[in-house]
């Protein structure tokens, strides 16, 4: 299972969220490309970055440093937030990224997704966010009445490279992630399922790894606070 340390992005600055709120906001730091090439350094095999601005304006908004990211450091790195035509997805795919998440536009058009995937094998991951099985879009702003199961089935066919899947009342607030949902959502599906949302410490990573079905998970909170050593925690999952 692949470990993937989130930088969260508001302003310019490293953030973390409680629960999707905006001003909620927690800042970790004022330079996310060194905060990246810390979790590069220790030894992380993936980045997962959010550009939170982006997802509530529609369109990337911290564009700046995700490119100093990218100039950075030399693993790969996926992206989520204001990514919601295909003009947008050409871009951040030339400039180096090696995956664009996209989430609202999953809901909205779905057709966009199935077209960049089959543009762009592997490099297209659907984002779902929910709020009790249902998902949200717009920066987790818009709750729909789509359910989580359905929308993932709906692209088994497309080709897209991961879902991710996030519990909205689990992110950020270190209570541990949905592990139940997660399981659920990985086992009703063949598309390789992120964790992402709660993930506070070494026992949830080794929860979702023994699961055997999730693919990956996401952590950020708990990076900067302490509560996982990200070495021991890639370590520990190599095993």
């Amino acid at each position: 299972m692949i470990l993937y340390p989130a930088i969260d992005l508001k302003d310019g600055k490293c953030v973390r969220l409680l629960r999707g709120v905006m001003s909620a906001a927690t800042v970790f730091g004022d330079d996310p490309a060194a905060q990246a090439a810390k979790f590069e350094a220790a030894g992380c095999t993936w980045l997962h970055l959010v550009d939170l601005n982006g997802a509530f304006a529609g369109a990337p908004v911290n564009g700046a440093a995700v490119e100093a990211i990218l100039a950075r450091c030399s693993v790969p790195a996926q992206l989520g937030g204001g990514i919601r035509d295909m003009a947008t997805i050409e871009m951040w795919l030339s400039r180096g990224l090696a995956r664009v998440i996209l989430g609202t536009i999953a809901v909205e058009n779905p057709d966009l997704v199935r077209e960049a995937a089959r543009a762009f094998p592997g490099k297209v991951a659907v984002g779902i966010d929910a709020r009790k099985g249902f998902v949200a879009t717009k920066g987790w702003a818009e709750e729909t009445t789509v359910q989580v199961t359905d929308l993932a089935r709906s692209f088994e066919d497309a080709g897209v490279a991961a879902i991710i899947y996030t519990d909205i009342d689990r992110d950020g607030a270190m209570q541990g992630p949905n592990i139940e949902a997660t399981e659920a959502l990985a086992r009703a599906v063949s598309i390789p399922v992120i964790a992402s949302g709660g993930v506070s410490r070494m026992e949830d990573l080794i929860a979702l790894r023994d699961t055997g079905v999730i693919a990956g998970a996401i952590s950020g909170r708990a990076l900067y606070d302490g509560a996982i050593d990200l070495t021991a925690a890639l370590q520990a999952l190599r095993s």
